[in-house]
This record gives structure tokens, C-alpha cells and sequence, in this order.
């Protein structure tokens, strides 16, 4: 768990230092201008801003209720918030975007190509990598699965503050989380499976 928690708080640093510079980089690419000060904003509120309130916060409320509170009875509600919140999300975007992907397989498979082979690759690659330098099973399922997800509840807040709801981008963060929840589960299934190559 504790590993988990080290790889899931790299990933959050990485994002707040990096999405900004990496995505002007590929809009650029594109010809699509987007001013810094937007990039940094949405940075600032989707990944900054809660990473930095649960840092606190969590050490607060560990300091003033303990441990046992904050696991048993603050952990839980948070969770169920923060889900409940994303499927919110979802709902309205696919009401949105709902019959774009129906009627536009094409559009939908050029989304859907590149993000399966980028999972997989990364996965596949990670978990090979953990194998060969000796990591236990209990170490390298997380890191390879937390380097194969694409944290999609960040790209669809930023997608929907940039470009709107109805926006490609928000489309291809519909396509990527209906893509990535089975895939992922997959992955999980393939990590259970394996467990005896690490023992």
C-alpha cells in the first residue's frame, strides 16, 4: 500500500510540473493556440489545487481525529464523493457526446487505436521491466498498472474548461474512459494471473 501511495503521489507531482509544458508542446504541434495562462489555470485547479488541499488536509485530520477516523469514516465518504462527482461528469458528457460516437465509428477508432496500444505498451512494459530487476508482484502490478492509466478525470476537467463540452477534446475523454475502465480490468485480470512468475 505504501508503494502505491509513493507511485499515485510521483504521478500527481509529475502531472502538475509537466502537463502544462507537454500540452503546449502538442497543441502547438497542431497549430491550436491556447494561451499559457488558460494551460496553467486548469493545471492549477484540477491537479494542483487537490493535491495540495489533500496533502494538508489529510495531515490536519491525522494530527486532530487519528488515524482510525481518517481510514474508517472520513476515507470512505471522501471516495464516494469524488466518484460520485466523476460519474456526474461522465453522464452529462456522454449525454453530449452520445450520438457522435454512434455515428461516427470512424472518428471513434482513430481515438481508440493509438490509446490501446499506448496501455498495453506501457504496461506490458513496466511489468517486464519489474520482473527483470528482481521487484516483488505486490510492488509491480500497481507501478505498472498506475503507469498504464491515463488519469482521465483530469483530461475531462481540462477538456471540458478549454474547449467546451460539446469539444473534440471532450469527446475523445469520453472515448478514453469507455475504452480504459474494461481495458484496465483486463490488465488487473493479467497482473492476477501472472502473480506466480514473481514468487
Amino acid at each position: 500500500q505504501g508503494h502505491t501511495l509513493v507511485m499515485v503521489a510521483i504521478n500527481s507531482l509529475a502531472m502538475l510540473f509537466l502537463y502544462a509544458p507537454l500540452a503546449r508542446l502538442l497543441l502547438g504541434i497542431n497549430d491550436i493556440v491556447v494561451p499559457w495562462e488558460t494551460i496553467l489555470l486548469s493545471v492549477s485547479m484540477y491537479v494542483g489545487v487537490p493535491l495540495f488541499a489533500g496533502y494538508f488536509s489529510r495531515n490536519y485530520l491525522l494530527a486532530n481525529k487519528g488515524k482510525d477516523w481518517f481510514e474508517n469514516s472520513f476515507s470512505p465518504v471522501m471516495h464516494n464523493i469524488s466518484i460520485t462527482a466523476l460519474l456526474v461528469t461522465l453522464i452529462a458528457l456522454f449525454s453530449l457526446q452520445g450520438a457522435v460516437i454512434l455515428e461516427m465509428p470512424p472518428v471513434i477508432a482513430m481515438i481508440a487505436v493509438p490509446l490501446l496500444f499506448q496501455v498495453f505498451f506501457i504496461f506490458f512494459l513496466g511489468y517486464g521491466i519489474a520482473k527483470v530487476i528482481g521487484m516483488t508482484y505486490e510492488n509491480a502490478a500497481p507501478t505498472a498498472l498506475i503507469g498504464a492509466s491515463n488519469h482521465f478525470e483530469v483530461a475531462i476537467a481540462v477538456a471540458a474548461m478549454l474547449f467546451g463540452m460539446n469539444s473534440g477534446a471532450a469527446l475523445a475523454t469520453v472515448v478514453g474512459v469507455l475504452i480504459e475502465v474494461p481495458v484496465m480490468l483486463g490488465l488487473v485480470s493479467i497482473c492476477l494471473k501472472t502473480k506466480h512468475m514473481f514468487k
